[in-house]
């Protein structure tokens, strides 16, 4: 194996690896790399450099910087994303060039990661604000895939983004509302033209973007059920229908009785006032939620709604995505196996589920610890 050694200098790591003669020239080769963290690391690299000099697998040397080879790995994969993400996944690279964009792609560090997620925390916004742990996460999750592509191309030996501590990014508090708190909004929701839509959220658990998306020709009546198959999201501010987040959350959910007769009520208003617009009616795509005119509704219009009958209604505050959270909620505790409750909710896994309602867990295992005590026992115990 090719031979090398490491040494510090200061408070960072770097090696030195010689890979014999160059086959053409007959020069000596040799492979520098600074800026670890630590002594592991740079050996752990090292080895790596070594390996690939001995098995011929060493990357070709070249000048590309890293913002350059965002922006080429950005339009190579817009064709295989949902146009949402790779806007999301844009502005992280954004964020990451203006920082150390014109490092050399090879050259790039584990360390000078992390001091860019660092940088990030506290300046890395507009107008030099601190951006927020789960957005400089977010610029993680981004780096370390673009430079797993880049490795697995050969342009890399290896992905420093993977070596590099994440930033940990709290988890939203999640606020729920309690059966008797929804039926409270319920009763603020008489003189809302998307009330209905509302109650969609709150009795199925839907994103607000399924039901903003949801179309008439989506709606089994007869089988009292909803086919999520498209969403309504914004795209720089425009709206922009595109597939459900994923695989997953291309579903169908089944809707109760109550829900499914209100849903008849909306769908005859809906005609009616289609009539009354006649010529001037923009709804072509049949959508089941529309404004005055027909057209889609502006998911940020959906959700300035929502606070503003919250606040009439001087409801507990909580945000849109939170009546997703409290049928969740409710229907665990009500004792719904948390594998339907994951199916309806269109999440990739039941681990998700149970990840993210842990705290109602806690109280079921709780509760089945008494019912179990009881049939050992005998309830007169």
């Amino acid at each position: 194996m090719a031979k090398g050694s490491v040494q510090r200098k200061g408070s960072v790591w770097s090696f030195v690896v010689d890979l014999g003669p160059d086959p053409a020239t007959g020069r000596r080769r040799q492979a520098r790399r600074s800026g670890f963290a630590t002594k592991k690391e740079a050996e752990v690299a090292l080895r790596a450099v070594a390996i690939a000099s001995d098995t011929g697998t060493a990357v070709a040397r070249t000048r590309v910087t890293l913002s350059t080879f965002l922006t080429e790995w950005l339009e190579s994969i817009r064709p295989r994303i949902r146009e949402t993400t790779w806007v999301s996944y844009e502005m992280a690279a954004n964020r990451i060039s203006r920082q150390i964009g014109a490092v050399p792609l090879q050259a790039l560090t584990p360390l000078q990661v992390e001091s860019l997620y660092a940088t990030l925390l506290v300046g890395g916004g507009a107008g030099g604000r601190a951006l927020a742990p789960k957005t400089v996460r977010n610029c993680h999750i981004v780096l370390r895939r673009a430079l797993a592509d880049a490795e697995r191309l050969g342009l890399v030996s290896r992905n420093p983004a993977a070596a590099a501590r994440a930033v940990t990014a709290p988890r939203a508090e999640q606020r729920t509302w309690s059966s008797e708190e929804l039926q409270s909004f319920f009763g603020a929701l008489a003189a809302e033209r998307l009330s209905m839509a509302f109650v969609l959220l709150a009795t199925t658990g839907m994103r607000r973007g399924e039901v903003l998306g949801l179309r008439w020709e989506d709606v089994d009546f007869d089988g009292r059920a909803l086919s999520i198959v498209q969403t309504l999201t914004t795209v720089r501010g425009e709206k922009h229908f595109g597939p459900p987040k994923t695989g997953k959350s291309r579903r169908r959910v089944s809707i109760d009785a109550v829900t499914l007769d209100a849903l008849k009520a909306h769908r005859k208003a809906q005609r009616e006032q289609r009539m009354a617009a006649a010529d001037v009616w923009l709804n072509d795509g049949d959508l089941v939620f529309t404004d005055e005119q027909g057209a889609p509704v502006h998911p940020n219009n959906f959700s300035q709604a929502f606070d503003r009958i919250v606040r009439t209604a001087e409801l507990q505050r909580i945000r849109l995505h939170d009546l997703r959270h409290s049928y969740a909620t409710l229907a665990l505790k009500a004792g719904v196996h948390p594998k339907i409750v994951s199916e309806r909710l269109g999440h990739s896994t039941i681990a998700i589920t149970l990840d993210l309602y842990s705290h109602v867990a806690q109280g079921l295992d709780a509760d089945a610890a008494e019912l179990i005590a009881d049939r050992i026992y005998g309830k007169g115990r």
